[in-house]
């Protein structure tokens, strides 16, 4: 028979959910600054970025995978 108590993730689990939350997260937060880079352009304005900011986090996501 089997048991009838709840299983618990395993720490290796919940480490994975965690990492890929916080790609998910990364990539919404480029997605919504491309967004407004491209309003502010048709807009007339000129879009400041920190393109060092954008490796660095490409670079992250590298070196967990």
């Amino acid at each position: 028979m089997s048991s009838s108590s709840k299983k618990r993730q395993t720490m290796a689990k919940m480490t994975r959910e965690r990492t890929l939350q916080e790609r998910r997260e990364l990539k919404r937060q480029r997605k919504d600054e491309r967004k407004q880079a491209a309003a502010a352009e048709r807009n007339g304005e000129v879009a400041e970025t920190m393109p060092s900011e954008e490796g660095v986090d490409e670079e992250a996501l590298a070196a967990e995978q």
